[in-house]
């Protein structure tokens, strides 16, 4: 369940929205008391264009929208004490996280609460922020009802503008790949040809280009140390002036290699997936689930914020 901090920064961005006449319905839609759509059977998702920056309004609930957006696009400088790698949360949702084919946020907080099976439960939007914090920031949770995380939402929510609650949900996601298998000797190869200029021969990145391994990179806990999930983002999204220039199978061999290299653990990556299911590449052990190439591993401690617990029940006295 949202905080009720951050619940109301985000309905005064919808209520606001909607005040302004952005968030009208349409012929088949509905929107709610707070500006919010809540139906909409003949809804485009191709017809939908997420709003701008030049657009927010002048006032408080803009300026939450504002302070969200920095801390999306300068997340390690902003938040260093949540953050241990080098990356920016727009270092994979990119192009300020409005590129299509690389989980845009645009949407976003229309789905959710949703179900998520790598947790097992229900979860709200702030834990889905947290999973990038902890796995793929290799960072500790930011607190719910922090102001920065009342202003990251409210920046979802603003982007989410005219999209209906429960709609959209393909809309955030890196495209899947056809099924295969990389080889790390030609993936090094290609690497140092079309990678190795932005992201350094050790894989460290260079100036705004982000570690793909080692102690400053995503955790083996972020989707992106599966083969498959690295796959689709560098044949869809990499190099980034040039995307789409590599065959599924150059980027398969990529992704090989830069998911073989070290990276920080996540501590209690042994409980993801409790009702079993973890896709093959999992390259970490679960219920059900063997290890899929892992790669060496590069300790953390195991602290309060370092992993996401999922929701759990409030405990009843006297319950049996």
């Amino acid at each position: 369940m949202r905080t009720s901090a951050a619940m109301a920064v985000a309905w005064a961005v919808v209520t606001t929205i909607g005040a302004c006449g952005q968030g009208a319905p349409n012929e088949q839609g509905g929107v709610s008391q707070t500006g919010l759509v809540v139906s909409s059977p003949a809804w485009d998702a191709s017809r939908w264009r997420q709003p701008t920056m030049a657009d927010v309004p002048n006032d408080s609930v803009g300026a939450a929208v504002r302070r969200g957006f920095a801390l999306l696009t300068a997340t390690r400088d902003s938040l260093p004490q949540f953050v241990a790698s080098n990356l920016n949360c727009t270092s994979c949702h990119l192009e300020e996280g409005r590129r299509p084919t690389a989980s845009p946020f645009g949407g976003v907080y229309a789905r959710y609460p949703r179900y998520i099976d790598r947790a097992g439960a229900v979860v709200p939007i702030e834990d889905r922020v947290n999973y990038c914090f902890t796995r793929s920031l290799a960072g500790v949770t930011l607190p719910n009802a922090s102001r920065e995380m009342q202003d990251i939402v409210a920046y979802f929510a603003y982007v989410s503008r005219g999209v209906p609650v429960g709609e959209g949900a393909a809309m955030g996601r890196i495209p899947a790949m056809p099924m295969g298998r990389g080889d790390q000797s030609r993936g090094a190869a290609i690497y140092q040809t079309t990678c190795a200029r932005c992201h350094g021969d050790d894989g460290a990145g260079i100036e705004k280009a982000p570690a793909l391994w080692g102690p400053r990179s995503f955790s083996i806990g972020a989707s992106m140390a599966r083969q498959e999930r690295a796959a689709s983002f560098v044949r869809h999204n990499m190099p980034f002036d040039k995307p789409g220039i590599l065959s599924d199978q150059e980027a398969y061999d990529v992704a090989a290699f830069v998911t073989s290299k070290p990276r920080p653990d996540l501590p209690g990556k042994e409980n993801d997936w409790p009702l079993g299911g973890a896709p093959a590449d999992v390259p970490y052990g679960t219920k059900g689930h063997k290890a899929y190439l892992p790669p060496p591993l590069i300790p953390r401690r195991d602290t309060p914020g370092t992993h996401v617990p999922p929701p759990r029940p409030v405990a009843r006295a006297g319950a049996q």
